[in-house]
């Protein structure tokens, strides 16, 4: 990203008030580009029109991500296509959605996927996060304005479900279909949970009585420089998985004449 992409980045170096915001599932909507210029450097493609929503599509085609703020919900809208062996999803959050939530989840969408078994509920109860076994299961943060459900009304009939509101009423839904894969899931509540403060611009802070802010002078230099270092790790981990895919060995189909052809490891599998 170049200092003409960012509408604070210049030749000025003054630093600007911002302000530090917790808890960050009450900070508001935040920078686009948090997630779709991380996406951008982790080699999707950009297809979006001018004056159209947002378009980034994974090189396999089987992930795409959209944001439409005109669209019902209007904010983000990802989709993954059926596999072989999984079928297809589709994750919808809404505008207000904090960016670096998103990000928990599109990040992953960049990245093989672990050989743990996924458990999206850990990274909550980590956090102190009160789990409640009813209709459905629910876990519901400290602070008693967001959550995360696993919402089932029948056979059939199932769906992820997290939000957050304020004192003024609901402020982001976020609504995952039964088949989102379990690892991907599991991101997205490991950014729920990080205790950690998110940075918002003046101007850019919800009203609410609910969030605590912390004022701090920040150049647009060093925001840059922030913003650079997620790109440039996003580069490195696309330059290592590239490299490590045209580098590793091929197998190779049986010789009935050289029956040790077929000798070695087996290709290691990708998500």
């Amino acid at each position: 990203m170049t200092p003409k992409q960012h509408p604070n980045w210049g030749d000025s170096d003054h630093a600007e008030q911002h302000y530090l915001v917790e808890p960050r599932h009450l900070a508001g909507g935040g920078d686009l580009r948090h997630v779709t210029e991380f996406l951008r450097a982790s080699g999707w493609t950009d297809r979006s029109t001018t004056g159209g929503p947002l378009v980034f599509d994974r090189s396999d085609h089987l992930a795409r991500v959209v944001y439409d703020p005109n669209g019902r919900p209007g904010g983000w809208h990802i989709q993954g296509q059926p596999t072989a062996t999984e079928p297809g999803w589709q994750v919808t959050f809404t505008r207000q959605t904090p960016v670096e939530i998103v990000a928990g989840f599109t990040d992953a969408l960049t990245r093989e996927r672990s050989a743990h078994a996924p458990n999206p509920w850990a990274p909550l109860q980590q956090q102190h996060w009160q789990t409640e076994r009813s209709q459905h299961f629910t876990a519901v943060s400290p602070d008693r304005n967001a959550w995360l459900q696993f919402h089932q009304t029948g056979p059939g009939q199932a769906h992820w479900w997290a939000g957050a509101r304020t004192e003024h009423g609901r402020t982001w839904d976020a609504v995952f279909s039964a088949t989102t894969p379990m690892h991907l899931i599991e991101h997205f509540s490991m950014a729920l949970a990080d205790p950690q403060p998110v940075m918002r611009p003046r101007g850019h802070v919800p009203p609410s009585k609910r969030i605590r802010t912390t004022s701090v002078s920040v150049r647009p230099s060093e925001l840059g420089a922030w913003q650079q270092a997620r790109i440039t790790a996003a580069r490195a981990a696309t330059w290592a998985r590239h490299s490590w895919a045209t580098a590793r060995p091929r197998t190779r189909k049986p010789d009935t004449a050289r029956p040790y052809a077929t000798a070695g490891g087996a290709a290691r599998s990708r998500c």
